[in-house]
């Protein structure tokens, strides 16, 4: 089965081996592969080998681990382009998936001056904070942390949050969106954030943060949001 002659590592070998199992079906997704024990004596390795090629298929999303119960085939990563400004729910539509929130907060506040400034508020300007979970399919893809300014939306409510903002933004209030500016940066997920995403400590995340303006030019949000790097890809086109 592996090639104890061969120049390729046996860990890599054991990798390929696997990769081609779950590409022909054997192993479909959510479904648990073989222990690591059970592993070690199919291949006749060391359990550290055969320890290192899951540890591998895991970090390049292919496979997930679950605390005491295994290790399973994980879904295809959500490919999400760089270019184009869409929502969350725009986006896994556009995919075949079918989107859904968990409303987690909601409230009305004076933000920090950070904020404040990024907005374009003055002082005392009110914004209302939403928290939400972002799930495609059932399963828990982000965190959304929202800043809208309450002088744009005084009537935002939680029925409005059950959908796409921006929908609501356009088609609701008649604004029209323009652009946005985002920053993204990687980073290890907190305790509070791995059981929103019922992902285990520590896990890689994607953690951005985004500006949105309407045509007029005037900032109408900003979005923090954190994304699982098992689960989200991102795509840019560069040209020369």
């Amino acid at each position: 089965m592996l090639d104890k002659h061969s120049p390729v590592p046996m860990y890599v070998q054991i990798e390929e081996h696997l990769k081609l199992r779950i590409q022909q079906g054997e192993f479909s997704i959510g479904a648990a592969i073989p222990s690591e024990r059970e592993l070690t004596e199919m291949f006749g390795v060391s359990r550290m080998t055969v320890r290192q090629s899951i540890t591998n298929l895991a970090n390049s999303g292919l496979l997930y681990r679950e605390k005491g119960r295994g290790t399973f085939v994980a879904a295809p990563k959500v490919e999400q382009p760089l270019s184009g400004l869409t929502s969350f729910t725009e986006d896994m539509l556009a995919r075949g998936l079918t989107p859904s929130n968990v409303l987690v907060g909601f409230e009305k506040m004076i933000p920090e001056l950070d904020i404040a400034q990024k907005l374009k508020l003055g002082e005392g300007e009110e914004v209302f904070l939403v928290k939400r979970i972002r799930y495609a399919d059932e399963k828990p893809m982000a965190i959304e942390k929202t800043y809208l300014p309450v002088k744009l939306v005084p009537k935002l409510n939680k029925d409005a949050l059950n959908g796409s903002l921006y929908s609501f933004i356009e088609k609701d209030k008649q604004m029209t969106i323009g652009h946005a500016m985002q920053r993204m940066e990687a980073a290890l997920v907190t305790k509070e954030d791995s059981n929103f995403l019922q992902i285990n400590m520590p896990s890689a995340i994607l953690i951005i943060e985004r500006i949105s303006y309407l045509t007029n030019g005037l900032p109408f949000e900003i979005v923090h949001s954190t994304y699982r790097a098992d689960r989200y890809q991102f795509l840019s086109e560069i040209r020369r």
